[in-house]
């Protein structure tokens, strides 16, 4: 007997409103099956229903996709999370921008939260991959005509899509947070490593606080390993806020967090955009006593590493915000205008 999962988005029926007018604008939203709770928040802030979508994978982990509605001349936005497995949600996108583009979608914008392999953005050593470019790659291939991303690991990112890209920022919604719920004129920003500074640098201008930066560097009595954590700024007395793009399996910013209470901070919150929360890392981050730790919901988090003191904010309204300007052919830059 032939085994496979199959899942169908039945959205309640749509109005009917008539034939579509040739020459006339309309969206159609897409979910992949990663993570469609996001896209029905999507969804239901915008007003729009989620087009009916069979989606099955098969005893080999081959996948199929049929949408069950016509979406010939429609603006198609393919809403998809890479949380783990990846690379099976990255192909489940890449059959759903290929079948919407064989049946005639007019324009077609891969919305991807998290942007899958944006660490391997460039050549590290001989011999290594850009999987980042060919993660775009693949998706031009596909048909996709523009990306829709939140935090990119690397700006440089951007320009490996042949087309519009939309760089969102999260920065607002998890800083506005911290100022209706902190006083930061006791806070310090601080960035975990050399490779967050600039995103540090930002946080610190949009709250008027301090900056501080962790450099990591090896002991030198102690072989292969990074052992030494120096701290330029000032940060004792102080509530301490780390912040980065990601939190992966937590080893960074854990060990910048007993760095910065070795030195003398009262306490320590960290804020990301993308909880990857990979391996150990909730272990690691329930032991390292952090006063908070804020993440948007651009991954799912299942039940289970969910964790006290977890605060995950929704990243939805923003991606709503985008998807109508781009609709209306209006400006998405528009949406950040002050915030930076």
């Amino acid at each position: 007997m032939l085994r496979c999962r199959i899942n169908t988005y039945r959205e309640r029926p749509r109005p009917v409103t008539g034939f579509k007018k040739a020459g006339v604008k309309h969206l159609m939203l897409f979910s992949g099956r990663a993570y469609p709770e996001l896209t029905a928040e999507v969804a239901e802030l915008m007003g729009v229903e989620i087009v009916p979508t069979r989606a099955i994978s098969y005893a080999n982990s081959e996948i199929y996709v049929r949408f069950e509605e016509s979406v010939r001349g429609s603006d198609a936005f393919v809403v998809q999370s890479h949380a783990a497995p990846v690379n099976e949600w990255i192909m489940e996108q890449l059959i759903m921008v290929d079948a919407l583009k064989r049946a005639s979608a007019k324009r077609i914008t891969v919305v991807a939260p998290f942007y899958p392999y944006a660490r391997q953005d460039k050549k590290h050593r001989g011999r290594e991959p850009i999987s980042a470019r060919l993660v775009a790659d693949l998706f031009k291939t596909a048909g996709a005509n523009r990306l829709m991303s939140v935090d990119l690991h690397a700006a440089q990112i951007q320009g490996f899509f042949d087309g519009p890209v939309d760089h969102l920022w999260a920065l607002p919604v998890l800083s506005d947070y911290i100022v209706g719920k902190y006083d930061t004129s006791e806070m310090t920003v601080v960035s975990p490593d050399a490779g967050r500074v600039r995103l540090a640098d930002m946080w610190s201008d949009r709250l008027k606080t301090r900056l501080a930066i962790i450099h990591k560097r090896r002991d030198p009595d102690v072989a292969n390993q990074v052992a030494v954590h120096e701290v330029v700024g000032e940060v004792q007395g102080r509530v301490c806020l780390l912040v980065d793009d990601m939190i992966d399996t937590a080893g960074t910013i854990c060990q910048a967090a007993e760095a910065l209470k070795a030195r003398g901070a009262k306490g320590v919150i960290a804020a990301a955009t993308h909880p990857v929360l990979s391996g150990p890392a909730v272990e690691r981050l329930k032991a390292t006593g952090f006063e908070e730790i804020i993440v948007t919901n651009t991954l799912p988090i299942p039940p289970e590493r969910r964790f006290h003191p977890l605060t995950v904010l929704s990243i939805a309204p923003l991606i709503a915000r985008a998807i109508r300007e781009v609709f209306e052919d209006g400006s998405v830059t528009s949406l950040f205008d002050g915030q930076s």
